[in-house]
């Protein structure tokens, strides 16, 4: 038994690659072998994204970002207009985008950073001027909202037979009263 094991490991130990010492000053070096060359990377093939879906065509009747005093998210419906009082109003337009795409645009486009004031659903405020209660319902800026949150399927399109039939992204926009400059 001993020497069936003592052959097993000189057998191994035979086979076993022997180790180099190292280099010494004044010693020639011996050639290396020339190493495998790495297989090149191939690029990651591109991510697969559903095709987006056709926004539907902007309303003749919806404000201009000159008369809001904030930009209109490019891709965005208008949906309604509410009186806030105070000769405040507050409009709401939907898109389809996420809302992480349109919280990036505003951030861009208003150069705020912005706040999340609500994590479920998510819910982030540019609030962009100054508010002053005595004459204001409601702060200037523009909010953004992710009505998918939750399983939801989105902010029901209130015209009937409107397409889309839902929403994924709310933005509400209120401009501050006439005479009253949106920016700080």
């Amino acid at each position: 038994m001993f020497v069936l094991l003592a052959s097993v490991v000189a057998a191994s130990a035979g086979e076993a690659q022997t180790p180099q010492p190292f280099p010494r000053p004044g010693e020639a070096s011996q050639p290396q072998r020339p190493a495998a060359p790495a297989p090149t990377p191939q690029a990651p093939p591109a991510p697969r994204t559903a095709p987006a879906a056709p926004q539907p065509p902007a309303d003749p009747n919806a404000p201009s970002p000159a008369t809001l005093g904030f930009p209109v998210y490019p891709l965005a419906q208008m949906i309604a207009s509410y009186d806030a009082g105070r000769a405040q109003r507050y409009y709401v337009f939907g898109t389809l985008s996420p809302f992480t795409d349109v919280v990036t645009y505003y951030r861009t486009q208003l150069d705020e950073k912005g706040t999340l004031v609500f994590k479920e659903p998510p819910t982030h405020m540019f609030e962009v001027g100054r508010f002053r209660e005595e004459t204001m319902a409601f702060p200037p800026g523009v909010t953004v909202k992710d009505w998918t949150w939750g399983g939801s399927q989105g902010y029901p399109n209130p015209k009937l037979g409107g397409q889309p039939a839902r929403y994924p992204t709310i933005i509400m926009i209120v401009p501050p009263p006439a005479g009253t400059p949106a920016q700080r």
